[in-house]
């Protein structure tokens, strides 16, 4: 029979294991790198195309997500939505429409997009000329899991 101190062992023992095979199933982290924009293929979608440069965890992230859309006239990625992780985008060339706090933002080169969590947004072009712009999505523990369900009527936030 085991005695109290050799089950506390066990137990701790198994707790570390578990924890150790949590961790080994989230992948590798992701260092410090240099992508060279000529080695990441455009794929083309039905709006543009999509060069995807990486979906990692890093040392303080437990998702850091990087690409280019390609955006041609006229189109979007997709209708508005939202998700729980938070997105910024920035413009490299052409005029794209940012749906911001309810509102269609026009935005060119340079400019900046956040996307907070679970916040209703989409993009759009609105140009004459395919619209390119950069999309860093990122997820932490604080990253909720789903969308909070909409507060019956009446009901006050806590």
């Amino acid at each position: 029979m085991l005695t109290r101190r050799e089950m506390l062992c066990a137990a701790g023992a198994a707790a570390l294991t578990a924890g150790a095979f949590a961790l080994a199933d989230r992948g590798p982290v992701l260092g410090s790198v240099a992508i060279d924009w000529n080695s990441v293929p455009a794929k083309p979608t039905a709006s543009g195309s999509v060069r995807t440069f990486f979906r990692s965890r890093t040392a303080t992230l437990d998702e850091l997500e990087v690409h280019v859309t390609t955006l041609n006239p006229g189109q979007a990625p997709h209708p508005p939505h939202r998700h729980p992780n938070e997105e910024m985008l920035i413009v490299k060339q052409g005029r794209i429409e940012a749906l911001v706090n309810g509102e269609w933002k026009s935005v060119g080169p340079g400019s900046v997009v956040f996307l907070a969590s679970n916040q209703w947004h989409g993009v759009r072009n609105s140009g004459s000329v395919p619209a390119v712009y950069h999309v860093i999505g990122f997820k932490t523990d604080k990253t909720p899991v789903e969308p909070p369900r909409p507060q019956p009527v009446g009901a006050t936030a806590k």
